[in-house]
């Protein structure tokens, strides 16, 4: 069977939550069409972040690599179209920050998704569940894995890659209590819905 690796985060931040790490627990070990889900959780962490991701990677070889990152504040589930090869912007959990520095010295400037991330929005919209494909996954730890995830798809046959961002759950909008959100319930739906078009792409 092969394999599709889906990541999530720690919490970070301000954010005492991080509704990523719940789905990637729950989708641990189920199946998709002819993949099985590695779900991984990995540290907000400019060093140990990409360190852990690559290892995965290495470790799992996987056909699919899908990532996800929690944008609190965003109110739809929103498939991620390019990275680009640049970190910056807020502290790490270590309290480490980087000013325009490239991901990768010497690296390609930016990779497409190489997901089915149109077909996703419409499966999600069709479902009831509001989606759109968002044209910057910024410059912080998302946009760095999810480069790194398309690097690793480009100098490996036969591989997909890409990035979702979600918006808070309950939960976290609760404890914030200045941002919008949606229940855990149909945070988990909607990733099924997309890996379920991925898997079928």
């Amino acid at each position: 069977m092969k394999k599709l690796l889906l990541t999530g985060f720690e919490p970070f931040l301000t954010n005492p939550i991080n509704p990523t790490m719940d789905i990637v627990n729950a989708l641990d070990g189920e199946v998709f069409g002819e993949y099985e889900v590695i779900g991984r959780v990995l540290s907000v962490d400019f060093t140990k972040g990409p360190e852990q991701f690559k290892t995965l990677l290495a470790d799992i070889k996987p056909a699919m690599i899908v990532s996800l990152g929690l944008a609190a504040g965003i109110t739809k589930i929103s498939p991620e179209r390019v990275a680009i090869n640049i970190k910056d912007g807020e502290k790490d959990n270590n309290g480490v920050t980087f000013e325009d520095a490239p991901i990768v010295e010497g690296g390609e400037a930016a990779y497409f998704s190489t997901l089915p991330i149109r077909s996703m929005v419409n499966r999600l919209n069709e479902a009831g569940y509001p989606a759109t494909i968002s044209n910057s996954a910024g410059t912080y730890l998302c946009n760095n894995m999810m480069y790194e995830g398309l690097r690793y798809a480009n100098l490996t046959q036969n591989v997909v890659a890409g990035f979702i961002h979600i918006p808070a759950s309950f939960e976290l909008a609760i404890a914030n209590g200045r941002i919008p959100g949606w229940s855990s319930r149909d945070l988990l739906n909607a990733i099924k819905l997309c890996l379920e078009e991925c898997v079928k792409n």
